[in-house]
């Protein structure tokens, strides 16, 4: 029934579903790109939540939380609108899970089990934070996502690999979600990147309370088994929540056990502490040597004398590059100072400028890979109060992240290049499509124009031709 003519001249009036359009042909180059990329046969290897023959397999669920996420949803009940979107539907060939059945899904990643021997074993160390272990089908995600990363920086013919490690907040308001350190409530993941192939080679899901300095040393090595055998050069950035001794110690290491033998070159972010700071202190004024001027502070650099208390006689010291950062006239710290001291620490030779730039960059690789799986992939948004389920919603969206990169370098015009989710969806998946049948066959109608601005004809040929490359093995 047509309803009222309201600001613009046009009425409104509703019909039955149609399988022959949909809004979004676009979107079906990413379900595409889960079964060319090889993520749809390592979903079914790896991942095995799916008890029963009935109802959706494992790759059909992880095939479509990806396409909701590069669709835009950031919830589960999103499912309902690309449900409500007949054409795509009949594009892919299936039509999503309900979003009750997708809930259920998340809920076999969680494994009650699991949190009481951590919390237990926090009790008996008498410590109140705590990181869980993952059940079967968390680890078997996190593989599949390794997985990927580890195809796409052969298929680019990378040897080089810089890794970078950083945690991010992510609010929550269920009763389960813990205290954080800003003051709020939620959990805290930590994320290691590739940052030549910009893909995520291993996450792991903590607690809100769970200090960002514990226990990194796993998912470092985890980052770096991941890498493909091709790789002969290997860096790695963090930053102070990484200066740890074993962490330290593992990377400084040629021998290093659990990892790849062989130079690792890093720089991490230094605890100031009083020791550091007073050896800071003490440089002469002729040291310090000018790095940047900003507007409201001057920052100089200077390599600093300084060994941490245990580090083993025999082991080649590290560098510590000291940075003064000297606040204008006139302006004040909020401690009512105008000086303040960081350090950074390597293995590296070369200028020191050139190092502490090279540091800096983290802040908009991994940095930036945060802002957008939580502001443009649904990662900020935990689905429920059960841990494993969040963990698994979180690695969903770091999945997506790594499929649409992929997308990009391999499949995608080379304007996508840099390209955010936001615009992929603008430019390439919101795409009206008429679909007919002739023979059997579905036909995709797509405007010339539009057709033209996304690439779709030849990101789906570039596609199609890594299918081989992709098989499993």
């Amino acid at each position: 029934m047509a309803k009222t003519q309201t600001v613009l001249p046009f009425v409104v009036k509703t019909v039955p579903e149609d399988l022959n359009m949909t809004a979004r042909a676009g979107l079906a180059l990413v379900f595409e790109a889960v079964t060319a990329l090889g993520v749809e046969a390592s979903v079914k290897r790896h991942v095995h939540v799916r008890r029963r023959s009935r109802g959706f397999s494992d790759a059909s669920a992880v095939k479509w939380f990806v396409g909701l996420l590069a669709s835009g949803g950031d919830c589960i009940d999103d499912f309902q609108v690309l449900d409500a979107d007949g054409g795509l539907c009949r594009l892919v060939g299936e039509r999503p899970p309900k979003p009750s059945t997708a809930r259920e899904y998340l809920y076999g990643f969680h494994d009650d089990n699991l949190i009481e021997t951590a919390r237990r074993e926090a009790e008996i160390h008498k410590r109140v934070a705590y990181i869980p272990g993952e059940n079967g089908p968390l680890v078997g995600l996190g593989l599949v996502m390794g997985q990927l990363a580890h195809r796409v920086g052969v298929q680019l013919g990378l040897t080089k690999a810089t890794l970078d490690l950083d945690a991010t907040i992510q609010e929550s308001h269920k009763r389960e979600a813990k205290w954080h350190y800003k003051g709020g409530r939620g959990y805290q993941p930590s994320v290691i990147y590739w940052v030549e192939s910009d893909q995520i080679v291993g996450d792991e899901y903590r607690d809100g309370n769970v200090p960002a300095g514990m226990s990194n040393l796993p998912l470092i090595q985890l980052g770096f088994s991941r890498l493909p055998p091709t790789i002969t050069q290997r860096y790695f950035r963090g930053d102070s929540a990484c200066y740890e001794d074993a962490v330290l110690k593992w990377l400084a290491n040629p021998k290093r056990a659990n990892g790849p033998e062989g130079h690792i070159g890093f720089t991490i972010s230094a605890d100031m502490s009083e020791e550091l700071r007073g050896v800071c202190e003490q440089v002469p004024q002729a040291s310090w040597e000018l790095l940047e001027e900003r507007t409201n502070e001057t920052v100089w650099c200077s390599d600093v004398e300084f060994t941490p208390g245990d580090w083993p006689k025999n082991a080649q010291p590290l560098r510590y590059i000291g940075l003064r950062i000297k606040k204008k006239q006139g302006e004040l710290f909020s401690w009512g100072g105008d000086t303040k001291y960081l350090a950074v620490v390597t293995n590296r030779d070369g200028k020191m400028a050139t190092l502490v730039r090279w540091h800096w960059e983290k802040a908009g690789t991994i940095e930036l890979v945060h802002d957008v799986t939580k502001n443009e992939l649904g990662a900020a948004v935990p689905p429920c109060g059960r841990f494993g389920a969040n963990a698994a919603w979180y690695r969903l969206s770091l999945l997506t992240y790594n499929v649409l990169s992929a997308m990009k370098s391999l499949a995608l015009p080379a304007e996508f290049g840099t390209a955010r989710p936001k615009r992929l969806r603008h430019r390439v998946f919101s795409m009206a499509g008429r679909i007919v049948s002739h023979s059997g066959r579905l036909i995709l109608r797509v405007g010339e124009r539009a057709e033209r601005i996304a690439g779709l004809l030849n990101a789906r040929t570039k596609l199609a031709a890594l299918v081989p490359i992709f098989a499993p093995t």
